[in-house]
């Protein structure tokens, strides 16, 4: 029997005239790196817009661009990249042909993105997607420069500020520049995995940061924001089996450390103790057990690594203000 290959995603990033160059490399970088991580969702990236060549904010003239499509296929994502005003070396096209291009692209973004696309704002990008009325009734946000200006042209939307992404449904908006790599690698982890999302980050040597009121990560990515390769070890051993009966001793064979210095490493790199790291994977691996099985509490408690449903319940308490029970929202607990 022919093995069935992956499941492909179409990614259509559209390019502006004047495009900031760094919004289009660091997501796609993202999407570059999950590809090789894994091979059960291919990112397949087309770039698309009004012109077939451009000159970005860095004076580098990009080419081979393709033209809008007159249609998306289902479930396609549409990546919209933000643009600058003045580009280093001051090159480029001038304002009312910048302007031309960027009409075109609010036009097609208007009659092609419907309810069965995901649409992703980087920075400036916004702008174009809140002229075309994507962003009416969505909480939405874009560089912190132009929130004022996406709140005049979308004054359906609710602009939020200080903000590095905001989710909404199939409608996802970064404050753009770094910030749209925070926004792929916080979408890579819902699409293929937390682990994937960690292993793309740890290529590109970024943080996977948090900022209050944004979609928190999860506890398979707390705890990453270091690049100490002993550590990172550690963390990917106990993350690839959370119900193993993990020991200060097993896992310092796996640092190649002492006991001793492993403690005091991981203390020092995540924040947090290796037996509470332990514990917050054991507690996210038994919320997805929850929520996505119909099994019993014995046996997820078994499954999670916890020797009962009493110790499960005891450590559940630590990270959590209500009960397994509340997790599944059931009476069986």
């Amino acid at each position: 029997m022919t093995k069935a290959g992956p499941r492909v995603l179409p990614v259509y990033v559209v390019l502006p005239p004047r495009t900031l160059l760094l919004d289009v490399a660091g997501p796609v970088e993202v999407l570059r790196r999950a590809n090789v991580e894994q091979d059960g969702l291919r990112f397949a990236v087309r770039y698309i817009g009004p012109a077939a060549s451009l000159v970005t904010s860095i004076g580098l003239t990009v080419t081979g661009i393709e033209p809008l499509p007159q249609a998306l296929p289902d479930e396609a994502m549409v990546m919209v990249v933000g643009s600058v005003e003045q580009m280093l070396g001051d090159s480029g096209p001038d304002a009312a042909e910048a302007e031309d291009g960027n009409q075109a692209i609010v036009d097609w973004l208007r009659r092609s993105v419907g309810p069965g696309h995901r649409l992703v704002s980087i920075c400036a990008g916004a702008l174009l997607a809140g002229r075309a009325g994507l962003l009416d009734g969505r909480p939405c946000t874009t560089h912190y420069s132009d929130c004022e200006t996406l709140a005049r042209l979308a004054p359906r939307a609710r602009v939020l500020e200080n903000r590095l992404y905001v989710e909404d449904g199939p409608v996802a908006t970064s404050a753009g520049v770094t910030a749209g790599i925070d926004l792929m690698l916080h979408l890579v982890a819902e699409m293929v995995g937390p682990a994937v999302a960690v292993a793309a980050a740890r290529a590109l040597v970024v943080y996977l940061r948090r900022a209050g009121g944004d979609p928190q990560l999860s506890a398979w990515l707390e705890g990453r924001n270091h690049v100490h390769p002993a550590v990172h070890r550690v963390q990917d051993a106990i993350a690839a089996d959370p119900a193993q009966p993990w020991t200060q001793e097993s896992l310092a064979d796996v640092a190649g450390a002492s006991p001793r210095h492993l403690s005091r490493l991981f203390n020092e790199h995540t924040g947090m103790t290796l037996p509470d790291y332990v514990n917050r994977l054991r507690v996210a691996l038994a919320a997805q057990l929850l929520s996505h099985t119909r099994l019993d509490m014995e046996s997820v408690a078994e499954r999670a690594g916890f020797a009962s449903t009493r110790q499960m319940r005891r450590v559940w308490r630590v990270y959590h203000p209500t009960s397994p029970k509340a997790a599944r929202g059931l009476g069986n607990a």
